[in-house]
């Protein structure tokens, strides 16, 4: 195995995912919200750098081949999980969840089963730019859990009658009520789309990967 920069920036990227998790179990919201966001994104930024840093300095190898797209779907189906588990359940992000999470572990499937022929089935600039917006939705949906619950510490104590007066503008906005109610709602609704738009995206290339194994599939019966 060659440690290579890219290889080690892949690796990181791998172990990364669990953490995402495991910042829920440590720390209390919004600070695992935070740190979760942080580290997801920073993992997705090093998703392009060892990338171009291995076709830049010619050290792509089978290990870099093997473990990236693994770190990817680690990273998107583990934070899918996270997100949806602290989530209201609500079906509008329960279903293109379920739509990615379900792609991903058939296209796994269909690459053990056609072992090496499966190396032979080139990544499509489509399939890029789904792994762009998993990434992007997954992202924006932390920051929502991070808005979401600044709002609520600010309101913590308050009745309801003061909170509406506060966001009707009839009392004073101290504590910023205003924009972190609509930094929550908009993170919420610009995730959400991104979010269909990335299932939509991962639905084509799924159902464009099916098509390209079919052949292959035939031939192995």
């Amino acid at each position: 195995m060659k440690w290579n920069l890219p290889n080690i920036l892949t690796v990181l990227r791998l172990l990364a995912a669990p953490a995402v998790a495991v910042m829920f179990l440590y720390f209390t919201r919004p600070y695992a919200d935070w740190f979760a966001l942080l580290l997801f994104v920073s993992a997705a930024v090093t998703d392009w750098f060892d990338g171009y840093l291995a076709r830049a300095w010619k050290q792509e190898t089978k290990l870099g081949a093997m473990l990236d797209p693994i770190a990817d779907k680690a990273m998107v189906v583990i934070a899918l999980m996270v997100i949806v588990g602290f989530s209201s359940w609500s079906p509008w992000l329960i279903l293109p969840a379920t739509l990615i999470l379900f792609r991903e572990v058939f296209v796994s499937g269909l690459r053990e089963y056609l072992g090496d022929t499966a190396g032979t089935l080139k990544v499509t600039k489509l399939a890029k730019w789904k792994t762009t917006f998993q990434m992007t939705a997954i992202a924006v949906l932390f920051s929502q859990g991070v808005f979401e619950h600044y709002l609520g510490m600010s309101v913590f104590g308050m009745d309801e009658v003061l909170i509406q007066d506060i966001l009707n503008g009839n009392e004073e906005d101290i504590l910023g009520l205003g924009w972190k109610l609509f930094a929550m709602e908009w993170s919420g609704r610009i995730g959400l789309l991104l979010l269909w738009v990335a299932a939509a995206l991962t639905a084509l290339t799924g159902v464009d990967y099916f098509a390209k194994a079919l052949p292959h599939l035939k031939e192995n019966r």
